[in-house]
């Protein structure tokens, strides 16, 4: 079998800590093992829009290979010459979000997406990272044949052995909580609600980049810092996959308060570790876990009910270790990332077959 060559066009580093860029990289370690090769193509992370003004450039080295995969966070640059490559090589768009994207205020979502949705209407097929992200994409009209859905894998790190390390640093439990701290991830929702417990109960673990030239990373490092929080909290910063593996297989409950997420990948990782989670019922937590089953879903906003979730998982030992049961046999049904990437790499030799 010929080595399929893939170009995958994104926006600045591909080896920038999110969910998207992590996929991508996961696909790129596994291409070999699909008889693929992956390179990436990116255009210049500098504002909005000047990244388009690189779109001659990285059409042209996107076109050389046998298929084109567009990463959604670049696709408002690529708008204009997705219809011109797509006659030499097929494009397919890998959505890790809405149109119009989750991190801009309202003026810029609003000419983004319709930039996406744009690009869009110009590529072969549309892959996406879960069936929430489906529906939210066909209700701005895209057909849902056009859409095939490609989740992350649910394994952090392979031969991981290590014995278990004590987190919970006296308290009742350890509590993790894995991902960067920008608004959407809801990180002082998190604090405030930890603040509200006894000092005894529960010791929280934060794994992600910290962003500190953010105003929120300084908020979150900021509330972190004052007197009631900062002896039961513990800042792990980015860590290796086999860090946050080990990690994950010493806490006692996983929080994330999202408020958006297209999949959630960390969510998927802890309940494969048999984790309860407690978060937002919002973007697709609610397809990875059901309330009073596999972990605890309050509404968007509501820190005080993640409070009281947070006490019952420390305080109902039964509850915590039923729930955790209950989550590592969810997670069976989620794919592995060589499962992923087995999907996604057959996906794009189907569409490189049609076109030639």
């Amino acid at each position: 079998m010929t080595r399929m060559q893939v170009c995958l066009v994104t926006l600045g580093d591909p080896a920038t800590l999110s969910g998207g860029y992590l996929y991508h990289r996961r696909m790129a370690e596994a291409a070999p093992r699909n008889d693929a090769f992956v390179s990436f193509v990116s255009f210049p992370d500098i504002p909005f829009p000047l990244p388009a003004m690189a779109g001659r450039s990285v059409a042209k080295r996107a076109s050389l290979s046998d298929v084109v995969v567009l990463d959604s966070i670049a696709a408002c640059y690529a708008s204009i010459w997705v219809r011109r490559v797509g006659a030499r090589a097929p494009v397919v768009a890998m959505l890790h979000q809405t149109p119009g994207g989750i991190d801009h205020g309202r003026a810029r979502r609003w000419i983004t997406a319709r930039l996406d949705l744009l690009a869009y209407a110009g590529v072969t097929r549309l892959f996406v990272a879960s069936e929430s992200l489906k529906a939210a994409v066909v209700e701005l009209g895209v057909a849902g044949d056009d859409i095939v859905v490609v989740p992350p894998g649910r394994d952090v790190a392979t031969g991981v052995a290590r014995a278990p390390i004590d987190l919970r640093a006296s308290r009742r439990i350890a509590v993790l909580c894995v991902g960067n701290w920008v608004p959407k991830k809801g990180m002082l929702d998190a604090l405030e609600a930890l603040a509200a417990l006894p000092d005894e109960m529960v010791t929280l673990h934060l794994v992600g980049d910290e962003r500190w030239g953010s105003r929120y990373g300084r908020s979150v490092a900021d509330r972190v810092a004052r007197p009631d929080l900062n002896r039961r909290v513990v800042r792990h910063g980015p860590v290796s996959r086999e860090e946050v593996a080990s990690l994950y297989r010493s806490a006692d409950a996983f929080l994330l308060p999202s408020s958006m997420e297209a999949y959630g990948t960390a969510f998927g990782e802890a309940l494969a570790e048999g984790l309860p989670v407690i978060g937002y019922r919002a973007g697709n937590l609610p397809y990875l876990a059901d309330h009073e089953k596999e972990g605890l879903l309050a509404e968007p906003g509501d820190i005080g009910a993640l409070s009281q979730f947070l006490a019952r998982v420390a305080e109902d030992d039964d509850f915590r270790l039923e729930s955790g049961r209950a989550a590592k046999r969810r997670a069976q049904s989620f794919p592995t990332w060589d499962m992923t990437a087995a999907a996604f790499f057959a996906g794009l030799r189907r569409i490189v077959g049609d076109h030639a």
